[in-house]
């Protein structure tokens, strides 16, 4: 999806040096005159030892706060251990991160996956916005992931997202809202909300048509977690088109202007390895995303924007608003 973006009223940021030096040698919670918190949400955790080990790096350095986990890969199995005994020292949340395309299936889902394996993002987003997707398959998987996840953690995941964001679909968000009524009491967790403002969207000119189209997919969501009470974010950005259009650093100081209530930026940080190229076509932008993150520039830029990642603190649902309530339509 190209994107051509606003020059004006945008921070300049230069590019992070080659070179990246340790976290442990800048903190964050150092930085002064903090006005925001925001949760940084890694994506993909076990789609590769590769990323694993970039997102346990910056769990420990306390820059990523949050990150969802693919339970049909096998390195979720061998890495959670590990990642547990990071979450429980920095407070960071460990979620599931629902893979409904590409990958294999973690239940039969007849009708949605092929000989183990689940349809390309393409097929699911053509089925479900034309009301044909399977919705007994589509429900068992779902159950399926879940049981994957507290089998190896031993506890439910502290939210719930979507891989390239399938939580927001027709037929998996109703799926999905009944799975956790129906297994969980109120409060346990929180579901990742896809939704902004299109003020904050053109304020922040990046993936801004993508950005305008997860906003209205996901009303239907967004409604629903109202309606059943289920605590969510409020404020959503870190979508890009993952090319060098722009330096990664200009982009993340983008993602950071004009956020929400309770907002949550999503990334991609990773090293690329044998395992990652089998798996998935994302690849090098994920070094762009984990070099940033990991250096002292990423640092420098939140203390001069006033901001600091920070794990979530959403144990209710926020308030009703003008912002929070879905337009008709969306």
């Amino acid at each position: 999806m190209d994107v051509h973006f606003e020059k004006s009223g945008v921070l300049a940021l230069t590019p992070p040096p080659l070179g990246v030096s340790s976290p442990a040698e800048v903190s964050l919670e150092t930085t002064a005159s903090v006005r925001r918190t925001f949760v940084l949400c890694a994506d993909d955790y076990g789609i590769a030892p590769g990323v694993d080990r970039a997102i346990e790096h910056l769990i420990e350095s306390g820059r990523v706060t949050a990150t969802g986990a693919m339970v049909t890969m096998p390195c979720w199995q061998s890495d959670a251990s590990g990642l547990a005994a990071l979450a429980r020292a920095t407070g960071a949340q460990v979620g599931l991160h629902l893979t409904l395309t590409e990958q294999r299936s973690a239940s039969p889902a007849r009708g949605l996956a092929q000989d183990g394996r689940l349809p390309s993002l393409r097929s699911l987003l053509l089925r479900a916005l034309t009301r044909r997707l399977p919705a007994a398959a589509v429900a068992e998987e779902i159950r399926a992931q879940f049981d994957a996840f507290e089998d190896v953690w031993g506890a439910p995941p502290a939210f719930v997202d979507g891989h390239q964001h399938v939580h927001l679909l027709p037929t998996v968000r109703e799926a999905l809202i009944a799975e956790i009524l129906r297994r969980y009491a109120p409060g346990t967790l929180w579901v990742r909300d896809c939704r902004e403002t299109v003020r904050r969207i053109r304020i922040r000119g990046v993936g801004v048509r993508k950005a305008l189209f997860l906003r209205r997919l996901g009303g239907g969501l967004k409604a629903a977690l109202l309606e059943h009470g289920i605590a969510h974010n409020q404020g959503f950005s870190g979508l890009h088109d993952f090319k060098e259009t722009l330096p990664f650093r200009e982009k993340m100081g983008r993602f950071l202007l004009s956020l929400g209530p309770r907002a949550l930026v999503h990334v991609h940080p990773g090293r690329v390895d044998a395992t990652l190229l089998a798996v998935d076509t994302l690849t090098t932008p994920r070094e762009w995303e984990y070099e940033y993150l990991a250096s002292d520039a990423f640092v420098a830029d939140c203390a001069r924007l006033g901001v600091r990642p920070a794990p979530p603190s959403w144990s209710a649902q926020p308030r009703r608003s003008k912002e929070n309530t879905p337009s008709r339509g969306a």
